[in-house]
């Protein structure tokens, strides 16, 4: 009887603990899909989300859609271009490589290309691995449009910005830099013997049983490949072609959540490499002054309300993902979208926080405070590398990056504010009656010093005639495979440069327009018969001169 009773009460605690995980596991689930549901709709481009808890999806499933003209729904099946995260594999190999002693991370990059022009610095694995190298990203020269759909050897593509000067000394600074990556590739070709993506295929994919991952192609047929979209002020279009020749070892895998599940878990069981290289990788970067740097070899370290994370994003033409682990939860949760304009970094983020239980706060939940209260951190704060101005407007604070958009900011508490999302937010205080703030992004703070500096000046726009705005339709030539285009739409006039999404102009006289989405201005030019024949963009201290070709 006393046994039977027993039995009785264990099955009746099994019962209600099935319950409560089931229930639970419900919750989250209907919790996951209005949150994502939101962002995503329907006659719109896709994400696929995968949530794992001890290696296992506990969540997966796919919003919106896979190609957009044939009215393909999305499914977890569908293949993705996973951008930067592809720099985890690169990195992988790197360290797959070096625990054979066929490499090391110290040895300088000429012992495996002894031709690369180091300018008298010693550049090393290490250096391309952590982005402190110095050696400038060709991603971010004014040429990489021009080539964008170029096929190219990894010899050819390092030609392109070999000679480039030296940004800084190799260790001294942290700068993401895509060049690195593609001589790592080209390091990992020399060292095995076998093209880069001949050694992904048989040293990665095939050895964790990634069946539906692929070194990217435009031309190869991928099984379920979701077509890549950008956005326009007016909806959506396809994104521009980009031979995937080009993002090379530094962004040209193609994967499914449930493949990178399986990379994930790869890693977290030490099949690849050994636990102690990936310590080094995830915790191993520091300047040459000693400061830690979040970046290791393909992970950066962050913090989702406490808790550790090491996570990568990637973002390329018609594409935008995120893949999130947090190591003391073994939580693991990975974002796919085929839209380049996609906030998939904030969702995956704000998905990883629900799933531990740890919330962000929302917009919604803000407080309501005083003038004096607001006014109280109104003012500039120095960054390092930035200056941000807090303004009130109608008691609503806003913050702005020097060169960027104003942005809402809400108040949690009288010094706790947030961005609409909750994953960013800032933290005032003052110290020896100076105003301070703190800025919190994926975990990493930074600290703002409060200067006396004026903030930017609106711009006061005026309003041009629809027929004075058609005058400057056309296609401006900044260089070779590199053009504005002009239109107008809805008595609205908008820019679009190439590889871009378009942007609206404003006017703030006949011939003179600016950008509120970035600090530019494009100014046109008339010839003799009052026609428009040319303009040139300023940005960035630079004047770019553009001919109408169209």
């Amino acid at each position: 009887m006393t046994t039977n009773h027993h039995i009785s009460k264990v099955i009746t605690l099994c019962i209600c603990l099935l319950l409560t995980v089931s229930s639970f596991a419900q919750t989250l689930e209907q919790q996951l899909d209005s949150y994502i549901g939101e962002q995503f709709k329907s006659n719109a481009p896709a994400m696929s989300i995968l949530v794992a808890k001890d290696g296992k999806a506990i969540y997966s499933k796919a919003f919106g859609d896979a190609n957009l003209e044939l009215d393909i729904k999305a499914a977890p099946k569908h293949v993705f271009e996973i951008g930067s995260i592809t720099k985890q594999f690169t990195a992988v190999a790197i360290l797959m490589l070096e625990e054979q002693g066929k490499l090391s991370v110290n040895d300088e990059i000429t012992k495996f290309i002894p031709d690369y022009p180091t300018q008298g610095k010693t550049i090393t694995v290490h250096h391309l691995l952590n982005h402190t190298s110095g050696i400038k990203s060709y991603t971010n020269m004014p040429s990489f449009m021009e080539l964008a759909r170029t096929d190219m050897t990894p010899t050819e593509l390092i030609d392109k910005f070999k000679n480039e000067p030296m940004e800084f000394d190799p260790g001294t600074q942290f700068n993401y830099n895509n060049s690195g990556y593609i001589l790592l590739g080209q390091i990992i070709e020399v060292v095995s013997g076998q093209t880069y993506a001949d050694f992904i295929q048989t040293h990665i994919f095939d050895k964790v049983g990634m069946t539906n991952s692929y070194y990217g192609s435009m031309i190869n047929l991928i099984p379920n490949r979701a077509s890549g979209y950008s956005q326009t002020e007016t909806g959506y279009r396809n994104a521009d072609y980009l031979s995937l020749t080009l993002p090379y070892a530094a962004g040209s895998i193609m994967s499914t959540t449930d493949d990178l599940l399986k990379w994930q878990n790869a890693i977290n069981a030490n099949t690849l490499i050994k636990k102690s290289t990936l310590e080094k990788a995830i915790n191993g970067s520091t300047l040459s002054t000693g400061e830690a740097i979040p970046y290791g070899y393909g992970w950066l370290k962050g913090d989702i309300n406490g808790s550790r994370t090491v996570e990568h994003s990637g973002g390329i033409f018609g594409y935008s993902t995120n893949g999130i682990f947090l190591p003391e939860e073994n939580v693991y949760v990975v974002g796919l979208s085929n839209c380049d304009c996609g906030n998939v970094g904030a969702i995956t983020t704000n998905v990883a926080a629900m799933v531990i239980g740890k919330p962000f706060p929302k917009k919604e939940d803000a407080i309501t405070l005083t003038q004096a209260q607001l006014s109280k951190w109104v003012g500039a704060y120095e960054f390092e590398g930035a200056i941000r101005h807090i303004t009130l407007k109608d008691n609503q604070l806003f913050s702005q990056r020097e060169g960027s958009v104003n942005l809402e900011i809400y108040p949690m508490t009288e010094t706790n504010f947030i961005f609409d999302g909750g994953s960013t937010m800032y933290d005032f205080y003052t110290e020896n009656g100076n105003r301070m703030v703190t800025m919190k992004a994926n975990g990493n703070p930074t600290t703002g010093k409060g200067i006396d500096k004026t903030p930017p000046a609106e711009r006061a726009e005026i309003t041009l005639d629809v027929d004075v705005l058609k005058q400057y339709i056309g296609t401006y030539e900044i260089q070779l495979g590199f053009n504005i285009e002009v239109s107008v739409k809805d008595n609205k006039i908008y820019g679009k440069a190439t590889g871009q999404g378009e942007f609206e102009l404003f006017a703030e006289e006949k011939d003179k327009f600016f950008l509120k989405v970035v600090a530019a201005d494009l100014h046109f030019f008339r010839n003799a018969e009052g026609k428009v024949e040319r303009l040139i963009l300023f940005q960035g201290g630079q004047e770019m001169p553009g001919k109408k070709i169209d």
